[in-house]
């Protein structure tokens, strides 16, 4: 006979008010790896197969509501007010959660760092309550968890606990699950009958053990379950997010010598035998190909480098930037939204913005895509094998052909047909001995001052 796992439902708090971070962005909305603490936990839960993702939010913050709206619709939402425990926020999901039924677990907004693969096993067994527990290096005002044996007998408040339990340094992560059923009816139960005057969640261990229903605790590193309430959690976060970043990266064959001064985001893709170069940044929308080159000081976000290409040093790919193969964008050069075909070249000190750049062409130092109006923005297109002279201004929409030649200082407004010198300046003119009869003058001038 074949058992099927019940369905599964994921209720994330983020209704604290965060007053820690001293900040006016929520405190959920502040990102670690280039993505808000909240949308990590929204990834797990979607990760873990959560039919039913219900974020409960206070009437406070409309930033994080209409974040979440955005995310996962306004049947995701439910409202904490007033803020009255743990316990409290987690029956507010309640009628959000209308008929489900299986298994729902209970975690945060404020835990970046936990995924998936820590939750899991939270749901292997299906009848009683699960909390993710974890051996904390300082325990202080950490919940405690009490066991015995296998068995989870209670979780103690840190001002609740004896001086018996505080000795003890397993504590509690908060992340907990039930069936929907057992959770909901035991938190009927839960008082407020504490040193906070709150409905407590973890109240429903002693609670479920009452009725006999299984209580138990599964391990997490201490690390994947932390918190973040001060600007110096959320730093400490984002270094341990960017250090498995990294070692993630190493193990898959990427080449760093510096790795603790690259900066991952959270959806950045790198391939095997790509080589990346101290202090380089990567935002949002990286996907680096293998066997690329990424130099020092280069900032890459929305933009895809293909293989054998090299960026840099002192790069900056923007979104829409595309780099085809063996193209080189060299320093201080910046690319927005612009396809760059086999082995096209942009060495030095140039802008690329809103165009394309076909195979084999190269671009001067200096060379700018003038590519906006004050109104609107217009395309350059550049042909195969073109070449683009040093200091020139295409000024667009404008297309300059397959191996044609723009002149160095050209400022071209009109299409380049293919295989054409196109040449856009004023003629140069030279006037004897005027540099001369200039510097005589400047010196009278000069010595007839008192």
């Amino acid at each position: 006979m074949t058992t099927h796992s019940p369905a599964r439902a994921a209720i994330i708090l983020a209704a604290g008010q965060g007053t820690r971070m001293k900040s006016p962005l929520p405190k959920v909305l502040h990102p670690v790896g280039h993505r808000a603490m909240l949308d990590h936990a929204i990834d797990a839960a979607e990760a873990l197969g959560c039919e039913r993702i219900v974020v409960v939010v206070g009437s406070h913050s409309p930033e994080v509501r209409a974040h979440v709206v955005a995310r996962l619709g306004e049947d995701a939402i439910a409202v904490q007010d007033p803020p009255l425990g743990t316990g409290h926020a987690v029956r507010a999901a309640e009628a959000v959660l209308g008929d489900f039924v299986g298994q729902v677990v209970v975690t945060y907004g404020d835990v970046p760092l936990l995924r998936a693969a820590d939750i899991e096993a939270v749901f292997d067994t299906h009848d009683g309550v699960t909390v993710i527990g974890f051996e904390a290096a300082d325990p202080g005002a950490y919940g405690r968890l009490v066991m015995e044996g296998d068995a989870l007998v209670a979780i103690t408040e840190a001002k609740e606990a004896s001086p018996e339990v505080l000795a003890l340094t397993t504590c509690n992560s908060g992340v907990m699950a039930a069936p929907v059923g057992l959770l909901f009816s035991l938190l009927g139960e839960v008082t407020n009958q504490n040193a906070k005057g709150e409905y407590y969640l973890t109240d429903v261990v002693e609670l479920a053990r009452r009725r006999g229903a299984p209580t138990r605790a599964v391990m997490a590193a201490e690390d994947s379950v932390m918190g973040v309430n001060a600007q110096a959690e959320l730093a400490t976060a984002e270094a341990l997010f960017q250090k498995v970043q990294r070692e993630t990266f190493l193990a898959a064959g990427v080449t760093m010598s510096a790795p603790e001064t690259v900066h991952f985001a959270w959806d950045t893709q790198v391939g095997a035998g790509t080589v990346i170069e101290p202090f380089v940044v990567f935002g949002p929308g990286a996907r680096i190909a293998e066997r690329a080159r990424i130099r020092s000081f280069s900032h890459i976000e929305g933009a895809t480098v293909a293989t054998g290409a090299e960026v840099g040093p002192y790069a900056r790919l923007r979104p829409g930037a595309d780099l085809g193969e063996d193209v080189k964008v060299g320093n201080f050069v910046e690319v927005k939204n612009v396809r760059m075909e086999l082995g096209a070249k942009a060495n030095h000190l140039s802008y690329l913005g809103d165009g394309s750049v076909g195979a084999g062409a190269n671009i001067g130092a200096g060379t700018i895509f003038c590519n906006y109006d004050g109104f609107n923005k217009a395309r350059t297109e550049v042909g195969a094998g073109a070449f683009i002279g040093s200091n020139s201004a295409l000024v667009a929409p404008v297309s300059i052909g397959a191996g044609a030649i723009v002149g160095s200082g050209s400022v071209i407004t009109e299409d380049v047909p293919a295989d054409a010198l196109a040449l856009g300046r004023g003629r140069q003119v030279n006037k004897d001995g005027a540099g001369r009869v200039f510097r005589d003058k400047a010196k009278a001038k000069k010595a007839a001052k008192p």
